[in-house]
């Protein structure tokens, strides 16, 4: 069983030791390829530290990463997991969705940061995590393995645990673990569709994402819900996860998310619209974008599960009023 040690010359770590022998299929695999094989619940990167810090032995000698095994080798293994301990925890309110040994599912509100940097150094999901559940200071980024804009609400997943941290970082570069966004965009869109463009950092502001023939691959599918005169409610999948993905992409296509004041540029209103309407939408306090579904197959398991969270007041608010004023505009 793990156990917590203490060490006066520096952080307090939750500890656990593990005893291999080594079988001969592995011979003449380097020690780090070999102990990937036969501990998948830790990252390659993860071990290659441990056997660095000296807390691998191979038949009680510390060896190198690049060792190469011959089969037989009795590994003694020490896993340790450091406290990060510089940023505070503070009682911020969590909307749970889902709570267990492993996993943690929550419903970020707009306007919450996810991780503390420059600019906002406290009052972030990451320390409202660390007062929720003071262990996690002990995993990668607190368990974070996703990052919603500051402005952008919805389902998130947090590890808490470091096993369940590279069971899910795995299934998130593998493409595994699904997300669903409704989204409120510009304009009357006429069907679905999937936008495919490399998307880097913009060549000026360097704040700011583009799609960019240099960038990373980045792939949008969306698919109409409902279309208004002024604007279409989108569910959008991501294939891939970059940075302002969907804001980009849509503004790419022009038909940029309502409320972005980053991507979005002036809102374009047809003719028609009641004062109130054109308020609401123009008004609208940040982009129209909401994280509803999340798919992924939990630690230890085959079968992926699926949780979802409704819309929030403020969109959902929004589609109302757009959706009663057009009924009030056909029935003129």
């Amino acid at each position: 069983m793990p156990r917590k040690r203490t060490d006066p010359s520096g952080p307090s770590m939750d500890e656990q030791h593990l005893d291999i022998v080594i079988p001969d299929t592995l011979r003449g695999k380097r020690l780090d390829q070999a102990l990937a094989v036969l501990l998948p619940q830790h990252s390659r990167a993860r071990l290659q530290g441990w056997i660095r810090e000296g807390q691998v032995t191979v038949d009680g000698h510390v060896p190198s990463q690049r060792d190469r095994i011959k089969g037989g080798e009795r590994v003694a293994l020490r896993v340790s997991w450091p406290e990060a301990q510089h940023d505070a925890a503070e009682a911020i309110p969590l909307d749970i969705v889902h709570e267990d040994a492993e996993l943690l599912l929550l419903n970020k509100p707009p306007g919450l940061v996810v991780h503390p940097g420059a600019g906002n150094p406290a009052h972030t999901l990451l320390n409202a995590l660390l007062h929720h559940d003071p262990a996690l200071a002990r995993v990668p980024r607190c368990g974070i393995i996703q990052r919603l804009d500051k402005d952008t609400s919805g389902i998130m997943v947090i590890a808490r645990t470091p096993v369940a941290h590279t069971w899910l970082t795995g299934q998130m570069r593998r493409r595994l673990i699904k997300r669903e966004y409704d989204a409120i965009v510009s304009g009357e869109l006429t069907a679905g569709g999937t936008v495919d463009a490399p998307l880097g950092r913009h060549a000026v502001q360097r704040t700011r994402m583009a799609v960019s023939e240099g960038g990373r691959v980045a792939v949008t599918h969306y698919r109409i819900l409902k279309r208004f005169r002024a604007c279409t409610w989108l569910r959008v999948q991501l294939e891939t996860g970059r940075t302002h993905q969907i804001r980009v992409h849509m503004s790419h296509i022009h038909h940029p998310v309502l409320g972005d004041r980053l991507y979005g540029g002036v809102t374009r209103l047809p003719r028609g619209l009641t004062e109130r309407l054109r308020h609401a939408i123009r008004d609208f306090g940040r982009q129209a974008l909401h994280a509803t579904a999340l798919t992924l197959v939990p630690p230890g398991e085959t079968r992926a599960r699926t949780w979802k969270v409704p819309l929030p007041a403020d969109m959902r608010g929004l589609l109302e009023l757009i959706e009663a004023e057009q009924d009030g505009h056909a029935k003129r």
